[in-house]
């Protein structure tokens, strides 16, 4: 009998000593669909699982990947596939998000992750532009590394990790790229993030608070985003922390 190639190993392959190959694997195995299918960048929609359709902010959610899309498609053939709507895939805000773009006839992403209640990706999903992760870390950095925009509906801890990841990047200046951020619901983050006790206590500059959008209006948040998409990121190459 022939000894078993160590790729084709399953008991290497789910081993602690696979680890980095594991962690490759998704970095280099979604970069390759990604570039396969064009997608050079992407509009992430961050939110709640739990706010189920014909919620208010589901459904604004839903209207704005829909503009979104609408508007992306109409720049013409030289910028096809530019500033597609991105979400971690599953219910929810995320389902909303796949859903206005997928009902806009276009190509959206999702990107899931492995939990103990397995959700799996929202049926919106693109098939092809379908991810699934073990590791948060490479999730994040797929949901950061495309990005040009984001938008974040009220949500929890997640959606929390996830933002206060972003505003991380920006307020270092890691990232390198324009990054508009819209905190969707003001009411909400107002109550939930008291960016004025940060400035108060000193903990962040007053121009800190300025990093993030915030609104009530789909019609704001799709012109006020479109604004600096074309400003700042229409001529500029996909991708690029």
């Amino acid at each position: 009998m022939k000894p078993t190639k160590a790729y084709l190993n399953p008991d290497f392959m789910d081993s602690p000593d696979a680890r980095a190959l594991r962690i490759l694997a998704e970095y280099l195995e979604p970069q390759s669909r990604l570039e396969a299918e064009g997608v050079e960048d992407t509009i992430v929609f961050f939110g709640s699982a739990r706010l189920p359709p014909g919620s208010k902010y589901y459904e604004a959610a839903r209207e704005l990947a829909f503009r979104l899309t609408t508007w992306s498609k109409e720049l013409g053939p030289e910028h096809l596939r530019r500033f597609v709507v991105c979400t971690g895939g599953g219910p929810g805000i995320m389902e909303a998000a796949n859903r206005g773009a997928s009902e806009a006839h276009g190509r959206n992403v999702g990107l899931t992750i492995s939990l103990p209640r397995e959700e799996g990706v929202n049926p919106h999903v693109t098939r092809e532009l379908a991810f699934h992760f073990h590791y948060f870390f490479m999730r994040k950095f797929w949901l950061a590394y495309m990005a040009k925009a984001l938008i974040v509906f009220p949500g929890g801890y997640g959606t929390l990790d996830e933002l206060f990841e972003m505003l991380t990047l920006k307020q270092t200046k890691r990232l390198t790229k324009p990054m508009p951020i819209v905190l969707f619901g003001s009411d909400y983050w107002n109550e939930v993030i008291n960016f004025d006790a940060l400035v108060r206590h000193g903990t962040i500059d007053a121009a800190d608070v300025e990093l993030v959008h915030r609104t009530d209006s789909v019609d704001e948040a799709c012109n006020w985003l479109i604004g600096r998409l074309i400003e700042k990121a229409l001529d500029q190459p996909g991708g690029k922390l």
